[in-house]
């Protein structure tokens, strides 16, 4: 199921796109604090963004800015200043369609099922995970935090895939293995421990102390 995040500050707006988009089937999440947005796209991880431009404290552009430094995922404008000026801009700041307001709800929806198929259909992008404003970019196996870019070993992306994916959820030490190595015949423990630890310190070096914490008997986790 696709994941869209609207970040709009009118309450009427808003609600009418979730239920509408929640009516094709996709899960549909709206920002509920503008000054937050990007805390609240990591913990979502949404497939697309609509993304007003007139919004409080800041506007869309500045974060379509923000959105483009962590994630390539496809972002639409909304915005009643439709004029050539405003559509070159959001164009030109990495938005991948623009819809004038007022819109038709139905035309809405499919501008957006034209980008996802456009963009995910064909490989164009691929799904993040994200967490505590760290995103996961299963495109190129990296982790994008504040402006830091980790590139990770085959090992290290799987881990955090799989502990992200299970968001709060404890994985056990074995559960990790399996995922990690389930071609193998055989895998000496002592190697999970060896990439855990490389990974933390990893993590640690841009910032994310504590990242995956240790459940001691159970397993590890990361808390959304």
């Amino acid at each position: 199921m696709y994941k869209i995040l609207v970040v709009e500050d009118d309450a009427v707006i808003a609600g009418a796109v979730v239920e509408h988009i929640a009516s094709w089937g996709w899960e549909a999440r709206k920002v509920q604090d503008l000054t937050r947005v990007m805390e609240e796209f990591t913990a979502f991880a949404p497939h697309l963004v609509l993304l007003d431009i007139g919004l409080p404290y800041r506007n869309g552009y500045y974060w379509c800015t923000e959105i483009r430094k962590l994630s390539k995922v496809p972002i639409v404008f909304l915005s009643s200043a439709s004029d050539n000026m405003n559509i070159v801009m959001a164009m030109t700041m990495g938005g991948d369609d623009f819809v004038p307001k007022p819109f038709d709800l139905e035309v809405l929806a499919a501008k957006i099922q034209a980008v996802l198929r456009r963009t995910y259909d064909f490989g164009a992008s691929a799904p993040l995970l994200g967490c505590r404003g760290a995103v996961l970019d299963t495109g190129d196996n990296t982790l994008r935090y504040e402006g830091y870019t980790l590139e990770l070993s085959r090992n290290e992306y799987r881990i955090l895939q799989v502990l992200l994916e299970q968001k709060s959820r404890t994985v056990s030490r074995d559960t990790l293995m399996r995922k990690l190595w389930e071609t193998d015949s055989f895998v000496d423990e002592n190697t999970l421990t060896v990439n855990m630890a490389r990974l933390r310190r990893k993590l640690e070096g841009v910032g994310l102390t504590d990242f995956i914490r240790t459940k001691k008997g159970l397993g590890y986790l990361i808390e959304g």
